[in-house]
């Protein structure tokens, strides 16, 4: 070979690199050795999943050199540091002629077997007449060390052992690994690898026969992955040893701790373990973490916090497509079950939906355990529906339950499951919806179930709770005597099948408890009820404190009580009653619906007997009712959750009743205003002004801005999502957002001058409302009728109405709605006889009583405003219209209400308050709508104004949200629609598609100031929810309107032309300099309804109200 010249060799990939140890390797070199002193070593190349590395480089060989050199192929378990030069996978002796036979082309070498492979090696040879120094180049040997001779004598024994199987070979690699770990001390650079080596091999070898050496190998392990933290290069395979020391200790001892441990480290490890690497494709195997999966599975439920973080690494461990990826889901859920029944955590229910939903994915039609995810899923549903309310989860836990038992047919081993869960499924949905036909199926379903749990069964005492449910539901809407002696004989039979330390124990103690007491009040045998009385307290003993079953010994404590009372009058028996409803209606871990029912039973129960907690117990019910619908993301949702309480819905003014025969009348004040103003305070709450927290503390301003924006976008956006896993989600989200909503006012309310930011107002925050008049509060009461008025100054009057009750109320507002028909189909001349009659009982039973307190108490003068705040049956009848209709002896006639004051309605005292704070002095534009009366208010509008016209084909939804957002005064004559049975679909008819109360709610109009509602029904309220106020013009007067006049009735087009132009000739008279002022709207009202006496009917007239400033 010609003396001036190279050979350049570059080494180009691998592959078959096998260790005969079987040890993981951090990487694979190159040796070549070109004689004993001289060598050329590559850089370490991350062995892939299929056993293959790759380099490309090169090293330049002078021609000068010995004629032959060797090749070497070795692992490194070292990524960083190197400790000695590791095992040999493979070596070959090799010339020059052999590289240069192959010209410039690449070319494989392979090597003797390794485990039944042949490594090999694909290389590329190149001549060259200089020595490139860029490249590669020729080092002197590594000094030879002694820690290096060992280290490597140590490898070359273990593959040996490994080879061969001779205990002698696995002696002498421990030694020579034990010689190096005694030559590197802690502080040793190489001590994390003599540790590793040294356990590596007692790992594979010594402890095959020897548990008692498992401890001291793990422990050899678990240090040097102590000096190996995150982020240091051998951090990964350090993790990986201890994981297989782990699984070898679990697979041999079966120690929980282990596998727990096991887990949480392949979580760390395979994030660091590169898809294609060897390592990866090892730890992800059924030697790795599939072990740990499987060991974990076999680990009994745990609902700790510890055990529960264990079941999501699993599930994390179990990537989508993953084979045990359904077990990981379902063993997270039962962990998830567990915790909620014994804290009512709703985060873990919404968790578990999310899960099931996800199992039931991956259970298609066909699928062997789609049956058993569907169960499972809608058993989470189930008490969701318990916990929040909500009609569609449910719906959809039914149909889930249906569907499971259609796969469970007559002889399936768990048919007996099904029919537990759909039966108690069909008695939920019974409890609200009174189908007779659900509480029939459910008896015959749990007679079925019965059954198949014949005595010996350990379900049997399962199955009799719920078929004495079924009865005692059944008995309580039907009254059939047979049915409570059953189930109280099955609950009976259940106990005894019962151990002491069952942990469902309490529900059968309490529920006999229940039945004893509804035979108790037919019988009235004392033994039933001492014997409910002590099963409940039982139950109570057998719970920790913030159990949510508590909720209902305390319930069933409460009825026993109370039965007691009922049929022996004891007081102390009524005060028990009272301590089980307070601590059932506030016990923090039972769901809302539940509390407020209970607090809603607490109110009747207490107004019947007189009992002084009357006023805490609706001071509950409107605090667990706000909370509750506080978790509602949308004001439509909100009063679905409020229309389930229907039955509530004259709670306000009982309250307020309440506390005026307790002479209380500021908190009568308060009470009132808290329940009727309900959906109305929530969906403001995000709109609150708040600019004195902006001066004082700007940081807690912007983060509480900032929230509100986050909760007002999530609720827009949650609203119309149909997938039921992506609500669900969408619903999970808005209650975190709320959570820290929550605790960012809890922080404002820390600071000293925001003590009750957003909380309810006291009366002297109420007051703000009369600062321009009286505001007279209306309240119809099954308990008493009467009225309160607010003074711009000073403590409420009360005005006694003797002479009116709630159902007196009742028939007026259905006399008034058949008069108003009647006179509709009048001709305009004819007298209104028969609203004149109603129009004098309401001014001599309601109003002039009123009057009178505000002539002679009060010292109001004539033609002063007045506020009118009706609540209940009030808000039907037409008080601004009240009149006497007599002549005096002197011919003249007697003056009516509207002769008197300048009257107009506000739905609630703060939606008062809340437009005179927006109402600031602008000249404004106006919009107005049908061509007609268009043009009469084109004239009547000054000129200095600009307006927007919006009419035919232009009148389109769009285009009037547009109109609405860009104009400060607004008028629209169209037809309106009030819906009362989804008050927020009541709607304008636009040309295209109708303009709802819903949509007008969502735009935050920013500087509108007046709107004249020329439509039909615009201000008629919502019957199903506790007594709200929400009709179109109050949507109006949210969105930002301080003024509004509306109609209570369908509106005569061509007669009420003559209102609106006396009106607005009135509101922009000429003395008024052409000023758009809408605080005279009500004055302008009310001269234009005096103004059109002889051109419009009474019923027309009296259509027209003023809301608002």
């Amino acid at each position: 070979m010609p003396g001036s010249r190279y050979i350049r060799l570059e080494v180009i990939k691998g592959k078959n690199l096998r260790a005969f140890s079987k040890r993981i390797p951090a990487g694979i070199y190159i040796f070549i050795n070109v004689n004993s002193r001289r060598r050329w070593k590559s850089a370490i190349s991350v062995l892939s999943s299929e056993e293959s590395a790759a380099w490309g480089d090169t090293v330049t060989l002078s021609s000068q050199a010995s004629p032959a050199f060797s090749v070497e192929i070795r692992p490194s378990y070292e990524a960083d540091r190197m400790l000695g030069s590791g095992e040999v996978i493979g070596k070959l002796q090799l010339s020059w002629d052999d590289l240069l036979n192959h010209g410039d082309e690449p070319f494989d070498i392979s090597f003797p077997p390794v485990r039944n492979v042949h490594p090999s090696l694909k290389l590329k040879t190149a001549v060259v007449h200089t020595c490139d120094n860029q490249d590669g180049a020729l080092s002197d040997s590594l000094v030879d060390c002694k820690i290096a001779r060992d280290a490597d004598a140590g490898h070359a024994r273990f593959a040996k052992y490994v080879k061969y199987k001779r205990v002698s070979h696995l002696k002498a690699a421990v030694q020579h690994f034990q010689l190096v770990l005694d030559q590197c001390p802690v502080s040793h650079p190489d001590h994390a690898a003599a540790l590793t080596n040294l356990a590596w091999a007692r790992l594979k070898g010594f402890i095959r026969n020897d548990l008692q050496d498992i401890d001291g190998t793990t422990s050899l392990f678990r240090e040097a992955l102590a000096l190996r933290p995150q982020r240091h290069p051998d951090h990964p395979l350090s993790l990986y040893n201890l994981t297989e020391a782990l699984n070898w200790r679990h697979d041999k001892k079966r120690t929980a701790a282990d596998i727990r441990e096991a887990a949480q480290l392949y979580h760390e490890l395979l994030p660091l373990c590169p898809e294609g690497t060897y390592l990866h494709s090892i730890a992800a195997g059924d030697t790795g973490v599939d072990y740990v999966i499987d060991g974990c599975d076999d680990l009994p439920i745990d609902a700790s916090e510890e055990g529960i973080c264990l079941r999501r690494v699993v599930l994390e461990l179990c990537p989508e497509g993953h084979q045990l990826r359904l077990s990981a889901l379902d063993n997270l859920e039962k962990a998830l079950a567990a915790r909620f029944d014994q804290h009512g955590t709703i985060d873990d229910l919404d968790m578990r939906i999310q899960l099931g939903r996800e199992a039931v994915s991956l259970c298609p039609e066909g699928h062997t355990d789609r049956d058993y995810y569907l169960n499972n899923l809608a058993s989470s549903l189930k008490p969701r529906f318990d916990h929040q309310g909500k009609p569609n989860d449910l719906d959809e836990a039914i149909s889930l339950y249906e569907e499971a038992l259609r796969l469970r047919p007559v002889g399936h081993k768990y048919r007996d499951t099904s029919l537990d869960n759909l039966g108690g499924a069909l008695i939920t949905r019974f409890s609200k919806r009174k189908d007779i036909g659900d509480i029939t199926r459910a008896i015959s379903l749990y007679r079925e179930a019965l059954m198949l749990c014949p005595p010996g069964d350990p379900l049997r005492d399962t199955t009799l709770n719920n078929l004495a449910l079924a009865l005692k539901t059944r008995c309580n809407e039907l009254d059939v005597s047979d049915d409570l002696n059953e189930a109280i004989d099955l609950y009976c039979e259940s106990l005894r099948l019962t151990r002491l330390d069952h942990p469902e124990r309490h529900v059968t103690l309490y529920s006999l408890g229940s039945v004893l007491c509804s035979r108790f009040m037919h019988t009235r045998n004392n033994e039933d009820v001492e014997e409910a009385i002590n099963l409940c307290q039982e139950s109570l003993a057998a719970l920790p404190s913030l159990h949510p079953h508590r909720h209902f010994s305390y319930r069933w404590l409460k009825e026993a009580y109370w039965s007691c009372y009922q049929i022996l009058h004891d007081p102390a028996d009524l005060s028990l009653a009272v301590d089980n409803f307070r601590l059932a209606s506030r016990h923090p871990t039972e769901g809302f619906p539940r509390r407020i029912i209970q607090a809603y039973h607490w109110t009747i129960a207490v107004e019947q007997h007189g009992h002084g907690s009357a006023l805490e117990a609706y001071s509950t019910f409107f605090e667990l009712l706000d909370s509750h619908l506080a978790t509602r993301s949308s004001v439509t949702s909100r009063r679905e959750a409020a229309a389930a309480f229907h039955y509530a819905r004259s709670l306000p003014a009982d309250a307020a009743s309440c506390a005026i025969r307790c002479d209380n009348l500021r908190h009568a004040v308060e009470l009132v205003e808290r329940g009727r103003g309900q959906q109305w305070s929530l969906a403001s709450r995000l709109k609150t002004p708040v600019e004195d927290l902006e001066s004082a503390n700007p940081k807690l301003a912007h983060n509480y801005l900032e929230l509100s924006k986050l909760i007002s976008n999530a609720a827009q956006s949650s609203a119309t999502i149909p997938d039921r896993a992506a609500a669900d989600q969408a619903a999970t989200k808005y209650r975190k957002l709320t959570e820290q909503w929550e605790a960012a006012v809890t922080e404002i309310r820390n600071l000293q001058a925001f003590s009750r930011f957003l909380l309810p107002p006291l009366y002297a925050d109420l007051q703000a409302a009369a600062r321009h008049g009286p505001v007279i509060i209306l309240i119809a009461s099954q308990y008493s009728c009467s009225a309160i008025i607010v003074p711009t100054a000073g403590d409420p009057h009360h005005v006694p109405l003797p002479s009116i009750a709630l159902a007196d109320l009742k028939t007026l507002k259905d006399r008034f709605t058949r008069a108003i028909r009647h006179a509709s189909r009048m001709n305009p001349t004819e007298s209104r006889t028969d609203l004149i009659v109603l129009l004098r009982i309401v001014w001599d039973e309601i109003m002039l009583p009123i009057i009178n307190v505000l002539e002679n108490v009060l010292k109001l003068k004539r033609r002063s405003r007045i506020w009118l705040c009706p609540t209940a049956a009030f808000t039907s009848i037409p008080l601004h219209a009240a009149n006497p209709f007599q002549t005096k002896a002197y011919r003249s006639k007697e003056p009516c209400l509207e002769d008197i004051y300048i009257c107009s309605y506000t739905p609630t005292l703060s939606a008062l308050i809340r437009s005179r704070r927006m109402m600031k002095k602008r000249k404004g534009k106006a919009l107005s709508a049908v061509d007609s009366e268009l043009e009469l208010v084109h004239k009547l509008v000054p000129a200095t104004a600009n307006h927007t016209t919006i009419s035919g084909d232009a009148a389109t939804r769009a285009g009037a949200l547009e109109g609405l957002e860009e104009n400060t005064w607004v008028h629209l004559a169209c037809h309106g629609k009030q819906d009362p049975t989804q008050p927020y679909n009541s709607h304008f008819v636009m040309r295209d598609e109708h303009l709802t109360l819903l949509d007008i709610m969502d735009r935050d109009i920013l500087h509108a100031e007046f709107a004249f509602l020329s439509a039909c029904h615009t201000a008629v309220g919502d019957e199903e929810t506790p007594d709200e106020v929400i009709h179109l013009a109050a949507g109006l007067q949210f969105s930002g309107f301080k003024s509004v006049v509306g109609t209570l009735w369908e509106v005569d087009n061509a007669v009420a032309k003559h209102v609106v132009e006396a009106f607005y000739t009135y509101l922009f008279h000429p003395k008024e300099a052409g000023v758009m002022d809408p605080t005279k709207a009500a004055w302008a009202l009310n001269c234009a309804t005096h103004a059109v006496k002889t051109k419009v009917p009474l019923e027309q007239r009296m259509v027209f109200i003023h809301i608002g400033v």
